[in-house]
């Protein structure tokens, strides 16, 4: 069976990213500020004309922000006159769980986890690195266990400079190749860097001494590749693992209900 034809969005805290799958396959994708509504239906507008004509398409939405999700979906319906499905509501994540019964978990950590180990079939680590830093195991099951949740480089950044008198507003960057922060900005830059890598390390570490073996870890979101892309850690960047989990929710779907 050929992959879905479908249009993910994806609604992050404060971003939206889209996705157009032709065939299952990610033609194109693109990142918007949640508060850019207009942007964001022009271009599920201008993707949606060559993916409607196509066997079993469909616009594929997930969210973590309710309300957001909810405004987006109702100015598409009145665009297109289509159903906007959501994963979750219509459609579950392809993943199996092993979580306390009270759990709610985000929907993009179960997708992540979906893409991660459809693509390497083996335990894994997946790292988010957005608003929030999420840190997750899935076994070689391919049953997802839950992880860790710790703020964002931004919002770290923001609580500095907030809650502080002295401490400047700063944007994540690489800190200097120095061991030493040597100006306020450079100590601040430091600590929020070095401080999720090293979350991310002892967290692999921790996970690995519970398993039993060593997984592979993905990393994705906003801030992986500035954080992530020299640390030797990291087996593989994969931005649109949460897409790719959209498009292999809606294959699910597919094959169980083929018409």
């Amino acid at each position: 069976m050929n992959g879905p034809n479908l249009i993910a969005i994806n609604v992050g805290n404060t971003r939206t990213q889209l996705g157009q799958f032709i065939g299952g396959e990610l033609e194109q994708s693109e990142r918007f500020d949640n508060d850019q509504r207009a942007e964001i239906v022009q271009t599920v507008l201008k993707w949606w004309q060559p993916v409607a004509s196509l066997r079993q398409a469909m616009i594929l939405l997930a969210s973590v922000r309710e309300t957001i999700a909810r405004q987006l979906s109702s100015a598409l319906r009145d665009q297109l006159s289509v159903e906007i499905y959501e994963v979750g509501n219509d459609l579950p994540p392809p993943i199996d769980r092993q979580l306390d019964p009270e759990t709610i978990t985000g929907v993009d950590r179960l997708l992540n986890a979906a893409a991660a180990y459809e693509r390497i079939r083996q335990a894994c680590v997946i790292v988010d690195a957005g608003t929030a830093v999420t840190v997750d195991f899935v076994d070689g099951n391919g049953t997802f266990h839950g992880g860790a949740i710790a703020p964002g480089a931004a919002l770290q950044l923001r609580a500095l400079h907030e809650h502080t008198d002295a401490l400047p507003e700063l944007t994540l960057r690489v800190p200097d190749d120095d061991a030493f922060g040597r100006s306020t900005a450079q100590a601040m830059l430091q600590g929020v860097y070095q401080g999720i890598r090293g979350l991310v390390a002892r967290l692999v570490e921790q996970y690995a001494e519970s398993y039993g073996a060593y997984p592979q870890i993905i990393a994705t979101g906003g801030d992986a590749e500035l954080l992530f892309e020299n640390d030797e850690l990291i087996d593989n960047i994969v931005p649109d693992l949460t897409l790719l989990g959209m498009a292999i929710t809606a294959k699910h779907a597919m094959a169980a209900d083929p018409d």
